[in-house]
């Protein structure tokens, strides 16, 4: 199986990426791109399901949002380290897949995992680039052209770089989600979405339409970079002003 993508979403468990940015993935599926998703573990110390389980609402996830690949580092959950040899394994990621864009989850998070994942997704993203890193056993060098941070559910003050209108592929990423019945069924919390009363998946549909009214659309997923954006015409900017 081609193993190479465009875009490639590093998150620490399965679920993050679906939560996150499932729109986002499911629509650059659906512009022609290849998409790929790496989890870092297997989930096997959530509260909730087990990792057998995990595995097989992750394979359905990946089926509604339509990314090309799926990995899993198999690095231990709850105990995530952004060290030598997790390093090493996700480089070996990174190179196998090659994508040019990468997304991470935000490197301030609830859970130590997503902290961590945020830091060793980037570092690998760097040292797969050293061509001497890691020797031809962990494939040829390569370096992802951008990182960027999901910004979804986030309380800190950080203003989002860019939103992705998912209005279109919303439903796709609301499909992915409610694959993952062990964790989400009659939840009111989960992972860096913290509980208001409203069952889970109205408050993902209420997150994801303030996220899209930032952009004058019904749905919208955030990101963060640390570089200037760009632009080539300022004639062609969206969201109205006044």
């Amino acid at each position: 199986m081609k193993q190479e993508v465009d875009l490639l979403a590093i998150a620490a468990h399965r679920d993050d990426v679906e939560l996150t940015c499932g729109g986002t993935l499911a629509k650059a599926v659906q512009a022609g791109h290849r998409v790929g998703i790496v989890d870092l573990t297997q989930g096997e110390t959530g509260t909730r399901g087990d990792a057998a389980t995990r595995a097989a609402e992750a394979e359905r996830a990946s089926r509604a949002l339509g990314v090309h690949v799926r990995l899993n580092a198999g690095l231990p959950d709850a105990h995530l380290q952004n060290d030598e040899s997790s390093r090493a394994t996700v480089v070996e990621l990174i190179r196998a897949t090659r994508p040019r864009v990468v997304i991470l989850p935000f490197p301030i998070g609830r859970h130590p995992d997503h902290r961590v994942a945020s830091e060793l997704g980037r570092d690998a993203c760097y040292f797969a680039g050293l061509a001497k890193y890691g020797g031809g056993a962990s494939g040829a060098a390569h370096r992802p052209f951008k990182v960027l941070y999901a910004l979804a559910y986030r309380e800190d003050p950080v203003k989002p770089s860019f939103v992705v209108d998912i209005s279109d592929t919303f439903d796709a990423k609301m499909a992915a989600i409610r694959c993952y019945g062990s964790q989400f069924d009659g939840a009111k919390a989960a992972g860096e979405i913290h509980p208001t009363g409203l069952d889970l998946y109205e408050l993902i549909r209420v997150q994801s339409a303030h996220y899209g009214s930032l952009i004058r659309a019904a749905y919208g997923e955030p990101f963060f970079c640390h570089e200037t954006l760009a632009v080539d015409d300022v004639v062609r900017l969206g969201v109205q002003s006044l």
